[in-house]
């Protein structure tokens, strides 16, 4: 945990030092690596059979947790319109 937090440091005191160079590469550099990351994420998940032979319940487990954050976000909109409504 302290090398990935001493990595994050050490990027971030570089990217201090170099603020005010143009370079053009990094941010195709930073796509191509998470492109990367999620290609292996997907591997590693595909690979794992614990997690593909539940891949039914996960699915339904997860539309039903958006559905609930969606609906409910929709929900306290329309109750702040109104009572933002009421106010002027």
């Amino acid at each position: 945990m302290f090398i990935v937090i001493g990595c994050m440091l050490a990027g971030i005191l570089v990217g201090f030092l170099l603020r005010k160079k143009k370079i053009n590469f990094f941010q195709r550099l930073t796509i191509t690596i998470i492109w990367l990351l999620l290609f292996l994420l997907g591997l590693e998940i595909g690979l794992n059979q614990a997690i593909v032979s539940q891949f039914g319940k996960l699915g339904l487990e997860a539309f039903l947790i958006a559905s609930a954050g969606t609906l409910g976000s929709v929900v306290m909109a329309k109750l702040l319109v109104k009572r933002i409504g009421k106010k002027e």
